[in-house]
């Protein structure tokens, strides 16, 4: 195992703390500008990301480059030690561009073409802007590719959406010619002789459209696949434009959980993953569950590439456009700033260095506020974490030991929502996937997020809850990953169809048959008022004891071999298996037939934690709302104790010799955790 990555950047070989800044916004009071620097400084940032939304202060004419600010800035910035990711201006163009070329505008799903404005508002296919983005970053490239100043590239904004232009129906059919081949397999793999939707020629093909076709979920499937190919296509695109001036920079693009978007096939064209995080904190009394959350998209945005990623964007105190516009309490900052290191990110950075002063959104928060000045409340937590992150540096580039991983397919998500199954009003995929996801972040047990294209012979433990759509492939996969020794968890709703949205013929769960040692006959979705529950079976393999509420979705099945660890209590129903385990080859494969709430789900996997003897944090009990995450170098493990649960918390230390990481104190025995308080610890590596 690779326990330590080069630095992103040789250039700033230490975390990175900065923000997104827009100097562009001030061109006319040039005096900002140089207090920026000071205040810079002043909070310890040592990188921005400029040039987000420059193209109108860039060429606010066609083919009139105005690139003098910028040099200014760069120039002004190497010279003060801060350093930039220099962004190419794609996410919106400037108005001249729309009002004389409108193919450049995108069209919607009801093929009504789009007026200016908005960001993403352009259609990634269009050969116009593909060439007008060319330009500009091949400009951008060769005027500041060699600049000191200069870490990386970040491609473009928070890629997402679709167009439905007739540049973007060519490609989608160019895009299924290949992939198909013919017409006639396209039908059988869309099913199309349903509602006699039987195409007999290519241009009969559309993309899916309120107005038109949205029944055919192969159909369905295959556009959201398209949309992220072409846009990845786009993104590369912009990336061979900038690559030749300067083939040592990295490449980046922020990404924000755009379901539009499978992130994953992005992993293959960039050099490292970065992503926008806003949570809601203090939306309850404790912050628990959203803590969990958010620890699960850092893992998933670190399981992209397995390394080290960037933490792009947050809020160094609110948003504007979240329902309720909270404050974050005291703490807070530092807690979520350093959550997102512990999870694997080598950077702090923020949206916005400084608030805009009008459109929509003058009001988020940033480092800098309308007054100014340093003196507030926020920029002094921006500064003290500036402080801490300038001591902890040696956890640049470590990785995380992990051996549990939960299996999170985008073609998966997209095909369960499409369904039309037991649940309309709410199968809850993202939901289910966090409950089990927080479960081993309560016991401090570190998770990848992966696909099931991915390579799974680093696991002990794999976790697949509600894997609708289950090909053959991933079906072996996972068979031979049982076979050969490990252990496998399903729920219901999983090897229900292939990678057409076909349903597996021959009984469910399809692919997973064999593996689990049952078959899913019935699955019954739950109003939100009804309740069924698991009664574990006397003498279980796993040590429970008791009956667990269970709700939302129950799935009757028979057993092929596995055996009934728990049964369903109430309904038609009741006395039938629950809760399965098959021994299978040299490991074991767990199903869960019902939708199981957190008190279940904490009970089970403490049990397969110590079945399996995955790796934990620390040999300790955790206070409830109170997780810990490592970070190791191979020699040293960087221990990072976090408190989510809104009040002060005591953590008994296992046995090991811990060191404060700031201070380098010796600490044993118990710490003491304030609301939102986080420990950083170093011990001797204990996965060498």
């Amino acid at each position: 195992m690779t326990h330590k990555f080069n630095p992103i950047s040789n250039k700033l070989p230490v975390l990175m703390h900065g923000a997104d800044y827009n100097p562009d916004q001030w061109l006319h009071s040039p005096e900002v500008l140089k207090e920026d620097i000071r205040l810079m400084k002043l909070a310890g940032c040592n990188v921005m990301a400029i040039g987000i939304f420059a193209w109108a202060a860039l060429e606010p004419v066609e083919g009139t480059f105005t690139f003098e600010w910028m040099d200014r800035l760069l120039d002004t910035f190497a010279e003060n030690g801060i350093y930039a990711w220099l962004a190419t201006p794609s996410g919106a163009r400037p108005a001249w561009m729309s009002e004389r070329y409108p193919e450049v505008r995108r069209v919607g799903a009801n093929r009504v073409r789009n007026l200016h404005g908005l960001r993403h508002n352009h259609c990634y296919t269009s050969p116009l802007y593909r060439e007008k983005t060319a330009i500009m970053n091949n400009k951008l490239a060769e005027r500041y590719g060699q600049h000191p100043a200069v870490v990386g590239w970040h491609i473009s904004n928070e890629f997402g959406g679709d167009c439905h232009c007739d540049y973007c129906q060519d490609a989608f059919r160019t895009w299924l010619q290949k992939k198909y081949g013919s017409l006639d397999a396209l039908n059988a793999a869309w099913w199309t002789s349903f509602w006699a939707h039987t195409y007999t020629d290519w241009n009969q093909v559309e993309s899916p459209a309120p107005h038109g076709e949205t029944m055919v979920h192969g159909h369905n499937l295959d556009w959201h696949r398209f949309v992220t190919d072409q846009t990845i296509d786009f993104c590369k695109h912009e990336i061979d434009a900038v690559r030749g001036a300067n083939p040592n920079l990295p490449v980046t693009t922020n990404m924000h959980l755009i379901e539009s978007l499978d992130y994953r096939k992005f992993a293959d064209i960039l050099d490292v993953i970065s992503w926008d995080a806003y949570p809601t904190w203090h939306d309850t009394k404790e912050d628990s569950k959203l803590g969990a959350t958010i620890a699960f998209y850092h893992d998933l945005f670190r399981s992209l590439k397995q390394k080290p990623f960037l933490l792009m964007e947050c809020t160094p105190s609110l948003t504007n456009w979240q329902p309720i516009s909270k404050l974050k309490q005291p703490g807070m900052h530092r807690l979520s700033s350093l959550q997102a290191i512990a999870h694997g990110s080598d950077s702090v950075q923020y949206f916005q260095w400084r608030k805009s002063r009008g459109s929509s959104e003058k009001f988020h928060g940033a480092v800098v506020d309308h007054a100014g000045h340093e003196h507030t409340r926020v920029f002094k937590d921006v500064a003290e974490l500036g402080q801490t992150l300038s001591t902890i540096s040696e956890v640049v580039g470590t990785t995380t030991p992990v051996e549990t991983a939960i299996l999170f397919d985008w073609d998966n998500r997209w095909a369960v929502k499409d369904a039309q199954g037991p649940r309309n009003m709410g199968i809850h995929y993202e939901e289910t996937v966090l409950a089990h996801h927080q479960a081993f972040w309560e016991q401090g047990v570190a998770v990848d997020v992966i696909g099931s294209e991915d390579d799974l012979s680093a696991y002990k433990l794999i976790v697949a809850p509600m894997l609708y759509l289950c090909r053959e492939e991933t079906g072996r996969k996972l068979e031979t990953f049982v076979a050969q020794g490990g252990t496998l968890v399903t729920t219901y709703w999983s090897g229900i169809v292939n990678e057409h949205d076909l349903c597996h013929l021959g009984g469910f769960p399809g692919p997973l048959r064999k593996t689990l040692g049952i078959w899913a006959e019935e699955i019954e979705g739950l109003y939100d008022y009804d309740r069924n529950g698991l009664s574990m079976s006397p003498d279980n393999q796993l040590g429970l004891t008791g009956t667990f509420e269970s709700h939302e979705i129950c799935e009757m099945i028979h057993t092929e071999g596995a055996e009934v660890l728990g049964v369903y209590t109430d309904s038609f129903y009741a006395g039938q298996p629950a809760l399965t385990a098959n021994h299978f080859g040299q490991g074991k494969a767990y199903h869960m037939a019902t939708r199981l709430k957190a008190d279940f789900l904490q009970a089970f996997y403490t049990k397969i934690i110590e079945q399996t003897g995955v790796v934990r944090a620390m040999n300790t009990d955790l206070p409830q709302g109170v997780t810990a995450q490592v970070r190791t170098d191979g020699s040293s493990d960087y221990v990072f104790i976090m408190n989510f649960s809104g009040q002060a918390e005591r953590v008994s230390l296992d046995d090991r010799s811990y060191t404060h990481l700031e201070t380098n104190e010796a600490v044993r025995g118990e710490i003491d955790l304030p609301v939102n308080g986080i420990a950083l610890l170093k011990r001797a590596a204990s996965h060498g």
